[in-house]
C-alpha cells in the first residue's frame, strides 16, 4: 500500500490513523473531514461546552506533537461525495479526487431532524462544535427551553440548560424516556432525576409543529397543546452518513455493513465508528457510543493492513465488544454496560434506587447488563463479571437484516 485514505476525522477516523501508524504503516496517509476545525471529542458538547467550561482547545483529540507523529495530509472542510469501488478513488465536493489503495470509512452520523419542521431561529440539533456554539449563544439569554427527545443527548442538554437557570421541559413520545432500552425500573429512576432538578416531563405525546416567524415561540404537541418556547433542542437520534456511498458497491443498511473484522463488501475498504453496522454475536449492531468509536478502528485498521499483506484478517480478534455507555446528568454519572432487553429484571446489588446504586439486569437468571448511578467502583466489578459471561456465550451464526441499533 502506498496510500490510505481515512474519510471522517472524528474519534473513529483519528483512532484508525493512529493505529495504522502504530502498526508500522509508513506510506501516504490522507484524512478527509467535512468540518473545518481539528478533530475533537464529542461527549463534552452537551455538557461542558454548553456550560462554557470547555472549548475546542480543551476537547481536541490531537495536538501539535500527535499530528506531527501521524505525518498525515489533512483535507479539512471538504466532503467525500462518491467512491469508485474498482480504483478506490474518492470524489470530493470541491472537485478534487483522491485515489487510494485502502479506505477507512469513518463518516459518523448526523443529528436526525423532525420531519417537516420549518427552519427558524433558536431551533437546534446538537452534533458538532458549531451546533454547540450556536446553542450556547441562545442559552446565554433568559428563556424557556423545550427539549424534544428524552434520550441521553436530550437529558444532558436539559441538565446543562437547567444548570444555566432556564425553565426546561423535556418532551418524550414514549411513556418514559429510555424505557425500551433500559426497562421501566431504570426509566423511572431517570424520570425522577429530571423532576428532582425542576425539569418538567411531558411523555406519551409527539411533536407536530413549531410556531414562530423569525424565531420559535411555541412547540405544538400531537394532542393539541402548545408549549411556550424560546429555545428548542431536537434530540431524536442520529442518521449514519452513508448516502455518499450510493453506487460504490459498499453495502449499507442503517449503516455500512461490515463483518466481524470491519470489512465491507468492497475489498480494501473497511468501516468503523457510528457509521458502521458490524456483525457480532448479538446479530448486527450500529452503536453510537464513544467506546465503540475508540475501539472499532483498531480492528478495522488491522484488517486493512493484513489484507494487503496477504494475511488472513480473521486471524486477529473480531470486533465484538461489551457495549458500554455513560451519561453525566444533574451532577451524577450513569453507567450502563451490556445489552439488557426491556423485559429483563433489574436487581439491586448495592446502594439504594433512591440514591447512588449499582444493579444488574437478569434474563432467565443470567446477567445481561449492569446499571449504576454514582457507583463507579461497584460498576467496574459487575462489568467485569458481565464481560466474563459475555465472552462465554455462543456466537450467533445466522445474521439477518440490520435492525439492531444502540445509541
Amino acid at each position: 500500500m502506498t496510500t490510505i485514505a481515512v474519510v471522517g476525522i472524528g474519534l473513529a477516523g483519528v483512532r484508525a490513523a493512529e493505529t495504522l501508524r502504530a502498526g508500522g504503516y509508513d506510506g501516504r496517509l490522507v484524512l478527509v473531514g467535512e468540518e473545518t476545525v481539528e478533530p475533537y471529542d464529542r461527549p463534552p458538547l452537551s455538557k461542558q461546552v454548553l456550560s462554557g467550561e470547555r472549548d475546542l482547545r480543551d476537547i481536541a483529540l490531537t495536538d501539535e506533537d500527535s499530528r506531527a507523529a501521524l505525518d498525515a495530509e489533512w483535507l479539512l472542510g471538504v466532503r467525500a461525495t462518491a467512491l469508485d469501488p474498482v480504483s478506490r478513488t474518492l470524489s470530493l465536493a470541491d472537485g478534487r479526487s483522491l485515489s487510494a489503495d485502502g479506505v477507512v470509512i469513518a463518516t459518523g452520523a448526523r443529528a436526525r431532524r423532525l420531519p417537516g419542521m420549518p427552519d427558524m431561529g433558536a431551533v437546534h440539533t446538537l452534533r458538532t462544535l458549531d451546533d454547540a456554539h450556536r446553542l450556547r449563544a441562545d442559552l446565554s439569554r433568559p428563556g424557556r427551553v423545550v427539549v424534544v427527545g428524552g434520550g441521553f443527548i436530550g437529558a444532558e442538554v436539559a441538565s446543562s440548560a437547567r444548570g444555566l437557570g432556564h425553565e426546561v421541559t423535556v418532551v418524550e413520545c414514549e411513556p418514559m424516556p429510555l424505557a425500551r432500552q433500559l426497562g421501566p425500573a431504570a426509566a423511572e429512576i431517570l424520570c425522577r432525576l429530571h423532576r428532582d432538578h425542576g425539569v418538567a416531563l411531558v411523555t406519551g405525546v409527539g411533536v407536530t409543529g413549531l410556531l414562530g416567524e423569525d424565531s420559535v415561540r411555541a412547540v405544538v404537541l400531537s394532542d393539541g397543546r402548545l408549549l411556550p418556547a424560546d429555545v428548542v433542542v431536537v434530540g431524536v437520534g442520529a442518521v449514519p452518513n452513508t448516502e455518499w456511498l450510493a453506487g460504490s458497491g459498499v453495502a449499507c443498511d442503517n449503516g455500512v455493513l461490515t463483518d466481524e473484522w470491519c470489512r465491507t463488501t468492497v475489498p480494501g475498504v473497511v468501516a468503523a465508528g457510528d457509521a458502521a453496522a458490524y456483525r457480532c454475536r448479538g446479530g448486527r449492531l450500529r452503536i453510537e457510543h464513544w467506546t465503540n468509536a475508540r475501539d472499532m478502528p483498531v480492528t478495522a485498521a488491522g484488517s486493512l493492513v493484513a489484507g494487503f499483506q496477504g494475511q488472513d484478517p480473521a486471524a486477529q480478534p473480531a470486533h465484538d465488544p461489551l457495549p458500554y455507555v455513560w451519561s453525566d446528568q444533574y451532577g451524577v454519572r450513569l453507567q450502563i454496560a451490556g445489552r439488557p432487553a426491556a423485559g429483563d429484571v433489574l436487581e439491586l446489588v448495592s446502594g439504594s434506587f433512591d440514591d447512588s446504586f449499582a444493579a444488574v439486569y437478569r434474563n432467565a437468571g443470567e446477567i445481561s447488563g449492569v446499571l449504576a448511578v454514582d457507583s463507579a467502583r461497584e460498576f467496574g466489578r459487575l462489568r467485569r463479571d458481565l464481560r466474563s459471561a459475555w465472552v462465554s456465550r455462543p456466537v450467533q451464526k445466522s445474521y439477518g437484516r440490520n435492525n439492531g441499533h444502540a445509541s
